[in-house]
């Protein structure tokens, strides 16, 4: 995180990728594909197929998938990461190896329906705030061992990243708070300790907030506040001496219903867990030959 959440799409690092890749296929594949075996080895096609609207997401994955088996299979992608496209939609066509394309199918679709499930939600929640001027946040709710993934889909959705863990920010919550002996200390302590890193107070009041504006920091997490507490805080923060120099970020009780009304209060920022906790896969398929029509 730099000071503000970014949504620039930019792919993890490759080794990231190839990380994944390996633990991914290593744990399908183990000893050998019996029943690829069974398979001629010659040069066949295949096609991916979308069975429902989505936002395409995972395409590094999916690629990675298929030239850790077959480094010369060739793919070519009739879409682009974050295209939104209708059910029945070829998204891709192959044309290598059968038995590795039959081996590297189910891993590849994992990766591929997951990240587009992540980047379908997040679209569908930016789309409810468009007009307000909130950006929707993720969290570090994410699957162990895809953090980076899921939240590369969530900027293919059109999302924002949060922090990506526990090292790239400083998010003072009730504990920092009781430790310290006040928000004004914690603050103090934090800039001390590390001055480099972006600064996220949590306040569970509205006292607590004015004490946090007081303090400084990169942006306020106001906690589970009720709509005329959210209201008061926006009114509070826009005010002076403070001016919406700091940015109010919500978080706890949100869901798609409610998000509007709580963008509508002037929030800066809404993070969502069930962007990448509430994972529903996308309907995806592969079959070996050549698309229909």
């Amino acid at each position: 995180m730099t000071g503000q959440p970014t949504a620039v799409l930019q792919v993890p690092d490759p080794a990231s990728i190839r990380d994944n890749v390996r633990t991914a296929l290593a744990e399908d594949i183990g000893s050998g594909d019996v029943t690829a075996a069974l398979l001629p080895d010659r040069e066949d096609n295949a096609y991916l197929l979308c069975k429902e609207d989505a936002v395409v997401c995972g395409r590094p994955w999916f690629d990675a998938c298929h030239r850790a088996l077959d480094p010369d299979v060739d793919i070519q992608w009739r879409v682009v990461e974050g295209d939104r496209v209708a059910a029945g939609t070829v998204l891709a066509t192959l044309h290598g190896r059968a038995r590795a394309l039959v081996s590297a199918e189910r891993t590849a679709l994992n990766f591929m329906q997951t990240l587009s499930g992540t980047a379908t939600t997040t679209a569908a929640y930016v789309a409810a705030v468009a007009g307000t001027g909130t950006r929707i946040l993720d969290t570090r709710k994410t699957i162990p061992g895809l953090r980076m993934a899921q939240k590369y889909a969530v900027r293919a959705g059109g999302g924002c990243n949060h922090r990506m863990g526990l090292f790239d920010a400083v998010m003072l919550k009730e504990n920092h708070v009781r430790a310290a002996g006040s928000i004004a200390a914690a603050v103090a302590a934090a800039r001390t300790r590390y001055r480099a890193l972006p600064l996220i107070v949590e306040v569970e009041t509205l006292q607590e907030l004015v004490e946090a504006l007081h303090a400084g920091c990169d942006r306020i997490l106001v906690d589970d506040f009720d709509a005329p507490a959210r209201r008061d805080a926006v009114r509070i923060a826009a005010s002076a001496p403070f001016n919406r120099r700091i940015p109010l970020e919500v978080s706890g009780g949100v869901d798609l219903a409610g998000l509007r009304a709580i963008a509508e209060d002037g929030v800066d920022f809404i993070s969502v867990g069930a962007l990448t906790k509430h994972v529903r896969a996308i309907d995806l398929s592969m079959k070996l030959g050549q698309p229909p029509g």
